[in-house]
């Protein structure tokens, strides 16, 4: 390998208990380069990258970092090498500060009358605040993490690798949490950074970001390094091939709709947050049988309360909810769920599963009181495992130990995979999407989105809330547009465009 590498990772292999993470993978990385691992949710790409960072150690292979063959035994030794990382699911204190996180195991310290030593939090806040003005990435360092949203989460994330003067950078799956605004910002982000010297290596399953900032690729497919490439000769279209292992066709057949009887009924419904600020303002809409709605608008406006109102997970100030023609409205979330509502949460780690837990329980963690899984109080393994392998083949659910599995620790995009299974499982007449495709490769994504029309022409009513236009285009029978906690519009799909709909979720009424 020439010497214009900044990072090498030579015959990397890393086993877990009945799977092989990374087999056999050598890479080399660019100094100054946008390097990106492409892959399907649980290919290995982030392990790969832990080993990087010191958070698991190779079985076997080689690391080289500027010339010189290293061991990286910990976060701490991958950042003395100047090797930060921004993970999937943030590592932040939610009740520390924005300064105080950045600053975490580095705190400058001063000494009051000369003898008692304390950490001086004022100085930081302030170099963190010209940092960050700095590099486009504006903070208010005296804010509490809990206090702010992702996207400002993302940034602190970024500002503790430059705080501690990372060169190489890597960003796991960076944009699964974020709205289209805040991607388009990310990634011009990283082209400033890269041209301010970084080297970024770029986790993602996204092919549209990584063919418009990837200098190279590399694609790793269940652990095996595939194939790397110059990103600018190399169509999406090949690409995809190249993560799957075949060609996709992403065309959806969709049939006319024929709505059958109202399933879900919203009258005048108001929500308020802890703060009495009304998040959804006197919203009225239904869901018939076999009819997709779906609600479109800016990350922020109401529509997740929506979703969450209609699960039980918040009560509602004011307004009625209906499914089947009877009130809901104060049920608990078990007795909505017995009487059929189906729900995948925007926040699928704190909602959607419970880590600590196998992924075969969480699987049955809606259906566990019952027959075939319980009897007189008494759990039947036997049935839970019968169950859980049923879903897991037909969702192609990746994990070490099958249903033993601990759900920590499988990808977030198998965790996903996991909350669909299992909420489409129930055969509930009311499914809640929300978000369904995010995180999931485009694989999973094609999946589940014919999946949802397979119910849809079961019958079914969906209530879709995504922040894709394009997945809300391409599957909706009915849109309506959200904005500032009021439905601005509600009309039929075929009836609006992408540009409309756009419009309206930026505000314009007409």
């Amino acid at each position: 390998m020439s010497g214009n590498y900044i990072v090498e990772m030579r015959n990397i292999t890393k086993r877990f208990p009945g799977i092989t993470a990374n087999d056999d993978i050598t890479i080399a990385v660019k100094k100054g380069e946008i390097f990106a691992l492409l892959g399907e949710n649980g290919a290995g790409k982030s392990t790969l990258m832990s080993i990087l960072f010191g958070l698991y150690e190779p079985d076997s292979g080689e690391i080289i970092v500027r010339g010189e063959k290293v061991c990286i035994h910990s976060s701490n030794e991958a950042s003395a090498l100047n090797i930060g990382m921004v993970h999937q699911h943030f590592k932040l204190v939610s009740n520390y500060t924005i300064a105080e996180n950045i600053v975490l195991g580095l705190e400058p310290m001063k000494r009051a009358l000369g003898i008692f030593p304390y950490v001086d939090i004022k100085t930081a806040s302030e170099n963190i605040r010209k940092m960050s003005k700095t590099y486009g990435l504006e903070v208010e360092p005296d804010k509490r993490i809990q206090d702010v949203n992702v996207s400002t989460q993302q940034r602190v994330e970024i500002l503790k690798m430059l705080y501690r003067e990372a060169e190489i950078l890597i960003f796991d799956e960076p944009t699964a949490v974020l709205t289209p605004q805040e991607i388009e910002f990310l990634l011009n982000i990283m082209n400033e950074l890269r041209n301010g010297g970084k080297t970024i290596i770029l986790i993602t399953h996204k092919l549209e970001e990584v063919k418009k900032i990837a200098d190279r690729c590399a694609v790793l497919r269940r652990g095996k390094l595939i194939s790397v490439f110059d990103t600018a000769s190399t169509s999406t279209k090949e690409m995809a091939a190249l993560m799957v292992g075949h060609e996709i066709n992403t065309e959806l057949e969709k049939k006319p709709p024929a709505f059958g009887s109202e399933i879900l009924r919203i009258e005048n419904l108001t929500v308020r947050n802890a703060d009495k600020f009304e998040t959804v303002k006197n919203v009225s809409f239904s869901v018939h049988g076999g009819e997709i709605f779906a609600i479109a608008g800016v990350s922020g406006n109401g529509q997740t309360e929506i979703a969450d109102t209609i699960a039980g997970l918040l009560t509602p100030y004011s307004g009625k909810i209906f499914l089947n023609g009877r009130e809901i409205t104060q049920d608990s979330i078990r007795s909505r769920t017995k009487k059929g509502i189906a729900y995948i949460p925007e926040d699928r780690q704190s909602y959607g599963v419970t880590l600590d837990l196998p992924l075969g329980s969480n699987l049955a963690i809606k259906s566990y009181y019952h027959e075939p899984f319980s009897k007189n109080g008494i759990l039947n393994n036997e049935s839970f495992e019968h169950y859980a392998l049923g879903l897991i083949e037909k969702f192609d659910i990746r994990s070490a130990n099958s249903f033993n599995t601990i759900t920590r620790s499988m990808s977030g995009g198998n965790q996903q995979k996991a909350i669909i299974a299992r909420e489409i499982s129930l055969n509930a007449p009311l499914m809640v999407f929300v978000q369904p495709t995010r995180g999931l490769d485009i694989g999973a994504i094609d999946t589940i989105h014919r999946q949802i029309l397979k119910e849809r022409e079961m019958g079914k009513a969906i209530l879709l809330i995504s922040l894709e236009l394009d997945e809300i285009m391409s599957l909706a029978d009915t849109i309506g547009v959200i904005y500032n906690g009021e439905m601005l519009k509600i009309s039929g799909a075929s009836s609006l465009t992408a540009n409309e709909v756009g419009n309206y979720m930026m505000g314009v009424r007409a």
